[in-house]
């Protein structure tokens, strides 16, 4: 089984990741197990987060290393929370006083157009000088009124047109079809496959 180290410590994000990583006899290795801190991200845009959190972790552990970096984005609020997402409340926010951020700041606004964004960086190691990059997106609104008992973020608030429901009223093996970083992955798990031979 082939071993990649995960360059987050959020327990929903390893969740997912690992099941979607399953189907390819990737084991998939959170790097708070392997002694690893997180890595900073002081910067304005998902890939460049996660491409330094991937990098410090394939140089923290010697393994490749995969990095999500990932969150919401309101039109109305010229893309926030965005890189922010998880603490757009402020440091060590809760998802609860995220979510109430959110809905406080949108209430001025009738757009409550928003999307998920993902972007997965993997690298065979800290100096790879060709990251594989996948992204994609998964479209929205903000609710005020949270519904849903799964997933985690801002799912309750995360409604959804075409499936009639919020993202955390999405039984986990739907949401794992259908949600950014499932999409994101599913082509990632592509070009783990034809660009590192991983089959």
């Amino acid at each position: 089984m082939r071993r990649l180290v995960l360059a987050s410590d959020n327990r929903g994000k390893l969740r997912e990741l690992a099941a979607l990583l399953a189907p390819l006899g990737i084991e998939v290795l959170p790097q708070r197990s392997l002694g690893v801190e997180p890595a900073e991200e002081p910067h304005a845009t998902f890939i460049e987060n996660a491409l330094a959190k991937a990098r410090h972790a394939a140089a923290a552990t010697g393994l490749p290393a995969l990095a999500d970096d990932s969150g919401l984005c309101c039109v109305a609020l010229d893309g926030a929370p965005g890189v922010r997402s998880a603490r757009f409340a402020g440091e060590g926010a809760s998802d609860s006083a995220n979510n109430a951020a959110l809905v406080r700041a949108l209430k001025p606004f009738s757009d409550r157009r928003g999307h998920y964004t993902c972007v997965l960086v993997a690298v065979h190691s800290a100096t790879d000088p060709e990251p594989l990059i996948s992204d994609a997106r998964w479209l929205g609104e903000v609710i005020d009124a949270p519904r849903g008992s799964h997933g985690f973020g801002y799912d309750p608030h995360f409604w959804l047109a075409a499936q009639v429901c919020t993202a955390a009223e999405l039984a986990p093996e739907v949401k794992n079809r259908i949600s950014h970083r499932a999409l994101a992955m599913r082509d990632m798990a592509r070009r783990l496959s034809t660009d590192w031979g991983w089959q």
